[in-house]
C-alpha cells in the first residue's frame, strides 16, 4: 500500500473550498502549497473528479459516438507503468475528458503527470475505449462503489506507487479517511475565515487521532504536519 500525504490549503475554520482561496492571503497560502508539493517527491498525486475536473480538464468531456458499438472487458489496463510521476484521477463512473494521457500544467510538479482514472466496473465501454485510445492508463476497484484499498493496493503494484499525496476535495479526502488510508496530514493553514458554502478537509469523517509532527510559520501562514497516531 502507498504511504499517503493528504497535502491540502485550508482556511483558520479548516475549509478547502470556496472564495477565500481566491483572497491574497488564499493565494499566497496554495503557492506555498504548491511549493511543498514539489518538495515532497512523491511517486504521484490523486484528487476526486470535481477537483480534476476544475484544476484540469475544464468540464470537457468527448464524443464517444464512434465508440459506442465498442465491448471493452474488464481488465485493467496499464498505458505507462514507467512515469516518473502520476495523476491519479478517482472517478468512479467515468465523467472526465482527457485529451491526452499527460497532465498538462504550468506548474513543473504536475506538467507531464501520466493520468491513471480509478473506475468502477460498471463504467461504459465507450469511455473506456476512448482512455485506450488515447493512452490514458485506468484501473478497477469495484462494482459499482470505490473500493480505495482496492485501488491503493493496485496503484503500488501496478504502477510502483509508494507516496502518494491525496490533494481533494472534501469527498475523496473523507473517504480515504473512513478507510484508515490517510498516513499523514500536510497542512496549509491560511490566515482568513472561508465563508459558509465552503467544504471541509474531510467530507463525512469518522473518527481518526493523528500526533502533531511539526508546526511551522512561513509567510503568514501555519504550515502543519501530523501523522497517524
Amino acid at each position: 500500500m502507498p504511504y499517503v500525504i493528504c497535502h491540502m490549503v485550508i482556511s483558520k475554520d479548516g475549509k478547502v473550498t470556496g472564495a477565500f482561496l481566491r483572497t491574497p492571503e488564499g493565494m499566497a497560502a496554495a503557492e506555498l502549497y504548491y511549493e511543498l508539493h514539489r518538495q515532497y517527491g512523491a511517486d504521484g498525486f490523486a484528487c476526486g473528479r470535481v477537483t480534476m475536473e476544475e484544476s484540469f480538464t475544464g468540464g470537457w468531456y468527448p464524443d464517444l459516438q464512434s465508440f459506442e458499438n465498442t465491448v471493452v472487458n474488464r481488465a485493467d489496463y496499464i498505458a505507462d507503468a514507467e512515469a516518473p510521476f502520476y495523476a491519479v484521477a478517482f472517478d468512479r463512473q467515468g465523467r472526465l475528458g482527457w485529451k491526452d494521457a499527460y497532465i498538462h500544467d504550468e506548474d513543473p510538479g504536475y506538467d507531464h503527470a501520466h493520468i491513471i482514472e480509478v473506475l468502477c466496473e460498471n463504467t461504459p465501454d465507450a469511455y473506456l475505449a476512448y482512455l485506450r485510445s488515447i493512452g490514458v492508463s485506468y484501473i478497477f476497484a469495484g462494482e459499482t462503489v470505490l473500493d480505495l484499498r482496492l485501488a491503493l493496493a493496485k496503484l503500488c503494484r501496478e504502477f510502483k506507487i509508494d507516496r502518494l499525496l491525496l490533494e481533494g476535495g472534501s469527498i475523496i479526502n473523507g473517504a480515504f479517511e473512513r478507510a484508515g488510508a490517510v498516513d499523514e496530514l500536510s497542512l496549509v493553514v491560511a490566515p482568513t475565515v472561508a465563508d459558509k458554502d465552503s467544504k471541509p478537509l474531510f467530507m463525512d469523517a469518522d473518527i481518526a487521532n493523528f500526533e502533531l509532527v511539526s508546526a511551522d510559520k512561513e509567510d503568514g501562514n501555519l504550515v502543519l504536519k501530523y501523522k497517524r497516531k
